[in-house]
């Protein structure tokens, strides 16, 4: 790893390779810019990512043993958190490296910045206890003026309507959309640099914009206020996670435990749709789309169909011949179905019977009843 590639990597990928063969590094690798291209988008295309320097070089360490081999991946990334994780699940569809069958699973993915800053904050605490020693209680009401006074300067002016806005609202990949001015210093009081106001229940476009490129929290006040502000903020944003203050409290007026438990507790955006009565984002569905149609390109000519959870996550991979049978015995949540045949009336009727929201096939048979909440799509449409 170049001193580049150090001084940009954002997240590690680790994942455990196993193969029923004899393998080396240059056939990993092989393998991994091979089954991946095309699968995803081309923003997300492996050889495009790498000559750009958004992702590091690929690292393998593999061993072999009594005709099996198996390893370590390890690739860096200065992609954000959802670009990386898209790509991380990526390397699971890889099935074979060289003439073998192989099976790739991701381990973790570490936030390198997160490991620093822990080292910086355990110094922090060593440093800080030592000046305590000597620190009187004048002192310390100093302390705290000086710190009320840093919030008040850190507070910035961010966009054209002039927003208040923490200091890292340009830079940090993940932000919060508040209220108000006050919200956002309260924030800062406890560390948090990466909020940014609203002022109002109209969402300014410098928010609207702000949202399509970063991953979005929006943090809203517990009463009424908070759900007409959430209302619009998922009309005109783009927003991935929601989180509420405790139902009567405002945000401005929360203590530092309760922020913390509110941010842990946050939920995706799509669960908030339905209690508020709206449709999900066009955008949202318009990428999920996209994904999917990708999906059934990797597929095509195999046989086979994947069962999948809400995150596209694959929940089964099944035989397209066994794929009713399948339908009929899940039990876990099913959100869609990809696969490599024809969709038909029977395969409609048990998809809308467990929930589905989207049956993905090459191609579609005659379709008499046609429920409103199934999408059907084919490789054609």
């Amino acid at each position: 790893m170049g001193k580049e590639e150090i001084s940009t990597t954002k997240y590690l990928i680790h994942a455990q390779i196993n193969a029923n063969g004899i393998v080396e590094k240059p056939d990993v690798v092989g393998a991994i810019f091979g089954q991946t291209e095309g699968l995803l988008s081309n923003d997300l295309d492996l050889r495009e990512l790498q000559k750009t320097g958004r992702i590091g070089r690929i690292k393998v360490n593999i061993t072999s043993r009594g005709g099996k081999s198996k390893g370590e991946i390890i690739i860096p990334s200065s992609l954000d958190r959802v670009e990386t994780a898209i790509l991380a699940a990526s390397l699971e569809t890889i099935n074979r490296v060289g003439p073998c069958e192989a099976y790739i699973q991701v381990t973790k993915v570490e936030d390198v910045r997160a490991v620093k800053r822990k080292r910086v904050v355990e110094r922090a605490k060593e440093i800080y206890a030592s000046m305590m020693e000597e620190v009187t209680p004048e002192s310390l009401r100093m302390i705290e003026e000086v710190k009320e006074a840093m919030r008040v300067h850190e507070i910035t002016e961010y966009g054209e309507e002039k927003l208040p806005a923490g200091p890292n609202v340009e830079t940090s990949d993940a932000i919060l959309v508040v209220e108000g001015r006050s919200d956002v210093l309260n924030l800062l009081k406890y560390g948090i640099k990466n909020a940014i106001a609203v002022e109002g229940v109209s969402v300014p476009k410098t928010v609207a914009d702000l949202t399509k490129k970063k991953t979005v929290t929006a943090f809203v006040d517990g009463d009424r206020g908070g759900e007409l502000i959430l209302k619009e903020l998922l009309q005109v944003g783009e927003i991935d996670y929601v989180t509420r203050a405790p139902r009567g409290k405002e945000v401005e007026d929360l203590e530092k435990d309760e922020i913390m438990m509110a941010l842990r507790n946050k939920v995706p955006v799509e669960q908030f749709y339905h209690e508020l009565g709206m449709q999900p984002s066009k955008k949202k569905t318009e990428d999920k789309l996209v994904l999917l149609k990708n999906i059934l390109k990797e597929l095509e000519g195999t046989g086979n169909a994947e069962i999948l959870d809400d995150a596209l996550n694959i929940l089964k991979e099944v035989k397209v011949e066994n794929l009713y049978d399948e339908l009929s015995r899940v039990n876990n949540h099913p959100y869609a179905v990809v696969f490599d045949g024809v969709i038909t009336q029977r395969l409609v009727d048990i998809s809308f019977e467990k929930g589905l929201k989207y049956l993905v096939a090459v191609r579609s048979g005659d379709i008499v009843k046609k429920p409103h909440s199934l999408k059907l799509i084919t490789g054609h449409t």
